[in-house]
């Protein structure tokens, strides 16, 4: 079975570096065009370019891929199957309907559910205890075709969108081995998603790590650990941004915390009680304990090495 391949970010590259161990015939390998990165606006490709350049593998970086050129190629081409992991383009009618056995999508989701740009970060924002990857037919509209396989996992309590991003990769590569199998053997089962049941999320925003200290201590927590590597939680100190990386819920403050809140009339935001290894944070429902940040010029270190060097006092407010 002849394959093209597209995809562009780190967690399909893990896909496409799969699909070669495993011996597939990959064709060609299509990514987004090389991007400015960095502080220097220097040209960078992406994580799949890089994978297929390592593999010798042709590489194709259309601005469109509705560019006529780039179609009379892949028409030139003659896949058998064409097999998209978090591209960044939709597809034409044209492509989709030009391999033999159809065009198949690797969705870090568990389909209905998270259609869209931003599903493994939201499954963490969300409070999801289980979350996974869908190979689906790939139809006009966004992740909309019919399913054919799910690999299921499971979201630890302390799961972060980085380490959330490793397992899904790891399950795409086992759920899309199992559909090519399928498609090649007629065995492919086609199930159509309840539309009732869609959600949508877009593209992740910097703004979105920004910390609402009105919010319960819950939903705080999980942000912090679903927008973690990026774009992050984030609030200020002292006019200076600060970076939350890793905190706890503390849902009931003690009598003496709970008084002094009362007694200073305190607003979200406070900070009610510093230790040796952390301090907490008033919330619209409960603390947050902050365990690990980084202050704006400083490296990320944990809550102990900061107080060290900025010592808190309870009063200070984050905002």
């Amino acid at each position: 079975m002849k394959i093209i391949y597209m995809g562009t970010p780190e967690i399909a590259a893990v896909i496409l570096e799969d699909l070669v161990s495993a011996g597939y015939d990959i064709a060609a390998v299509v990514t987004q065009p090389d991007k400015p990165r960095g502080r220097g606006k220097e040209l960078g490709c992406s994580e799949v370019k890089e994978t297929a350049l390592a593999h010798g593998l042709a590489v194709y970086q259309p601005e469109r891929v509705k560019e006529e050129a780039f179609l009379d190629e892949l028409k030139r081409l003659k896949p058998d199957l064409i097999v998209v992991a978090a591209f960044g383009q939709l597809l034409p009618k044209q492509i989709l309907e030009l391999p033999k056995y159809g065009c198949i999508n690797v969705h870090a989701s568990l389909l209905p559910k998270y259609r869209g740009a931003s599903p493994i970060q939201w499954a963490i924002l969300d409070g999801e205890r289980v979350t996974g990857v869908t190979i689906m037919y790939m139809a006009e509209g966004l992740d909309t075709g019919d399913m054919i396989t799910k690999e299921l996992v499971e979201i630890a309590p302390d799961e972060t969108g980085g380490s959330l991003h490793d397992k899904l990769a790891g399950a795409g590569c086992i759920a899309l081995r199992r559909a090519i199998g399928q498609i090649e053997g007629g065995t492919a089962v086609r199930t159509p998603q309840d539309n009732t049941q869609a959600t949508y999320v877009g593209m992740l925003k910097k703004e979105m790590g920004y910390l609402d200290f009105s919010r319960p201590a819950v939903e705080l927590e999980r942000r912090v650990r679903g927008l973690n590597p990026w774009p992050s939680a984030y609030t200020g100190l002292d006019g200076r941004l600060l970076k939350l990386w890793r905190c706890e819920v503390c849902g009931e403050p003690s009598a003496q915390v709970k008084q002094r809140i009362r007694e200073e009339k305190w607003e979200c935001g406070t900070v009610v009680e510093t230790g040796r290894d952390f301090f907490s944070v008033l919330t619209g429902d409960g603390l947050l304990v902050v365990r690990e940040l980084q202050l704006e010029g400083k490296r990320r270190m944990s809550a102990e090495e900061f107080l060290r060097g900025c010592p808190l006092k309870a009063g200070e407010v984050l905002k």
